[in-house]
């Protein structure tokens, strides 16, 4: 899915017609006299300053190789600049066994290192610095494409403490860390107060593993989130 993903956003960005240069754009005929010129205005149909949105989707996961690690993502901000913006986000998970689990614990009568995430939540700052749209079906799509970066709070849980124990039942101990967020974004607008919106985000952390418990290593976090949102 990952891979699709990013495919599709490569392909969306080669039909699209970037308007970030400036809401005119000249252009040049063949057929006109060399000295004519012809100006066309591209005004820019959804503005963000001094507006709030409010996000709400599917959230799937890319990190854990035992786990399969799905949730919800909810979002809310606000644009004081046409460009800039303060945003604060929520991300519920749930996990289960997924089939190199259970593939493990059957062929090596042991249990494989996991560390899931059950949620986290912080605030960043956002740069919306490009807009653009597309032309399908003799329909004109706009869309905008930000960037992220901002804190984190992991609330997680491992079984680092029993994973290298033998004879010892399977347990998963609570963990909490604070780590850094950044994401891009493309939203696409249905209307002038709906839009959809494409996710990449990755969360950095540092934790332990279990070749050495008690020195933490840099860990990454990846979510594609799929939502739907309001502003006004």
């Amino acid at each position: 899915m990952l891979k699709l993903s990013i495919i599709a956003l490569g392909l969306m960005l080669m039909l699209t017609k970037n308007t970030h240069a400036g809401e005119k754009s000249l252009y040049d005929f063949l057929w006109l006299d060399p000295d004519k010129k012809v100006y066309v205005l591209q005004n820019k149909l959804y503005k963000k300053e001094h507006s709030f949105y409010a996000d709400v989707g599917y959230l799937s996961n890319f990190t854990s190789k035992f786990q399969d690690t799905q949730g919800i993502a909810i979002r809310a901000g606000y644009y004081f600049h046409e460009e800039w913006g303060l945003e604060v986000f929520y991300n519920q998970y749930s996990n289960s066994n997924n089939d190199d689990f259970r593939n493990v614990q059957f062929i090596n009568e042991a249990e494989p290192f996991v560390r899931r995430l059950n949620s986290t939540y912080g605030a960043m700052l956002i740069w919306s610095p490009f807009y653009g749209k597309i032309n399908t079906f003799n329909q004109i799509y706009y869309f905008d494409w930000s960037f992220g970066a901002g804190v984190s709070k992991i609330n997680a849980e491992s079984n680092l403490k029993t994973v290298t124990q033998t004879n010892v039942p399977n347990n998963y101990a609570k963990e909490n860390y604070t780590g850094a967020v950044l994401k891009t974004k493309v939203k696409f607008h249905l209307t002038e107060h709906v839009h959809l919106g494409l996710e990449y985000m990755n969360t950095y952390y540092n934790a332990p593993g279990p070749k050495n418990p008690k020195s933490d290593k840099l860990r990454t976090n990846t979510d594609v989130v799929f939502s739907v949102g309001f502003s006004y």
